[in-house]
């Protein structure tokens, strides 16, 4: 049975979610689900948009063929070719053998390396940058978008009805619930939180690349986003737009504090405690604190790009970094986090050498000061140390004025 919705009188959202699925990309956690959209313009010519991921496939070609009703498909233009969007392209192929494949010329090569396809060259519309396809009354035009977040992504700019199909970008993480449009849910408080840990974790590497593609979208009108994950954007897009913004520079989006931590017995998590305990006396209440060895980095990740200081709290283990906080600050480097103020503190009865190492890992990003002073715990925080905990807080205070 179809499940399909109309966005506009000729375009319509074919997409589908998984509920299933544990870990996105076998990485992320999606407590939530997913969702895969797919897209088909019914012109004077059948345009779809992307594909789904395998897991969909069958609700994916049911709804196809509604949304169709009984028409060829003329065009399959290829926004992103990471498999969560492409899975389907070469079962497509073999329902519409004459549908022209739209598509860069990077795409077109991995193209090859995914499938094996009967496909002779005079198939392909091999489009650049600015280059236009008519399709009747509309006129799509395709702005390629490297890196945002692999190298042959492109995002494709229907002119008339003034709509962004924007591949990976704008996406969120969960299923849809009926609801395939921001403005129908309470986007801020119950998916922002998501949207954000999406882009941090997906694409946050390469906030220049983004920041390329939104200078390149402010000279286009824009009515209407449609990403390949999450909601479809018909209201407020500029709120949403600002976001990426924010992020795509490495800029806060408020004061606020988070503390990780990675402790064995309780004592290196008793620290943490203690100094958010002072924080709050303090008159601070934008404090979040986390177990390392209990929350998913991503989680870390998304709140590091939240709010501008950081603390990380680690027990030394094998000479070096607790496991599960070695772990965080590697990927949070390997992120490219940056203009963040960064406090930290150790752990260690006979050595603790944790917070040098954590030190030279963190100091790979790019303006982000190290707030002291370093407290440096041996096996229990002593009463001795609350003058040095005292001139920490104070330093954060400072820190967040």
């Amino acid at each position: 049975m179809y499940n399909t919705q109309k966005i506009t009188d000729d375009l319509t959202w074919i997409g589908a979610s998984d509920r299933r699925l544990a870990l996105f990309e076998n990485v992320y956690p999606v407590p939530n689900g997913i969702s895969y959209n797919s897209y088909l313009l019914t012109d004077d010519k059948t345009v779809l948009l992307d594909t789904v991921d395998a897991s969909v496939g069958k609700q994916f070609f049911e709804n196809l063929l509604f949304a169709l009703n009984g028409r060829m498909l003329d065009y399959i233009i290829i926004n992103h070719m990471e498999p969560d969007h492409c899975a389907e392209i070469a079962n497509l192929l073999k329902m519409y053998p004459a549908a022209k494949i739209v598509c860069n010329a990077q795409t077109q090569k991995m193209l090859g390396q995914f499938f094996t396809l009967d496909v002779p060259q005079e198939q392909y519309v091999i489009v650049k940058e600015g280059e236009n396809l008519n399709t009747g009354h509309h006129t799509l035009r395709f702005v390629m978008a490297p890196m945002v977040h692999w190298p042959e992504v492109m995002v494709t700019y229907d002119e008339t009805d003034q709509t962004l199909f924007s591949a990976d970008a704008f996406g969120t993480f969960g299923a849809l619930n009926g609801n395939i449009f921001a403005d129908e849910v309470n986007f801020e408080r119950d998916y922002l939180d998501e949207a954000r840990r999406y882009y941090t974790n997906i694409v946050g590497k390469y906030g220049p690349q983004v920041l390329a593609l939104l200078n390149k979208a402010k000279n286009l009108k824009i009515k209407r986003i449609c990403p390949l994950h999450g909601f479809i954007w018909r209201q407020n897009l500029g709120w949403f737009v600002a976001k990426y913004q924010k992020w795509a520079t490495y800029e806060p989006e408020e004061k606020g504090i988070i503390i990780a931590y990675g402790s064995i017995y309780g004592n290196t998590q008793n620290a943490a405690e203690i100094l958010a305990s002072k924080l709050a006396a303090q008159g601070v209440k934008n404090i979040k604190i986390y177990d390392v060895s209990v929350t998913h980095p991503s989680y870390i990740i998304s709140e590091a790009f939240r709010v501008n200081t950081l603390v990380f709290a680690s027990v030394t283990y094998n000479a070096g970094i607790f496991v599960n906080m070695d772990n965080l600050l590697r990927d949070i480097t390997a992120h490219n986090l940056q203009n963040r103020s960064i406090a930290t503190m150790d752990n260690g009865t006979w050595a603790a050498t944790a917070g040098k190492q954590m030190r030279d890992e963190l100091a790979k990003l790019k303006n982000c000061t190290f707030i002291e002073p370093h407290i440096s715990v041996k096996s229990a925080i002593n009463p001795s140390q609350t003058s040095d905990l005292d001139n920490l807080v104070e330093t954060i205070l400072y820190n967040l004025r």
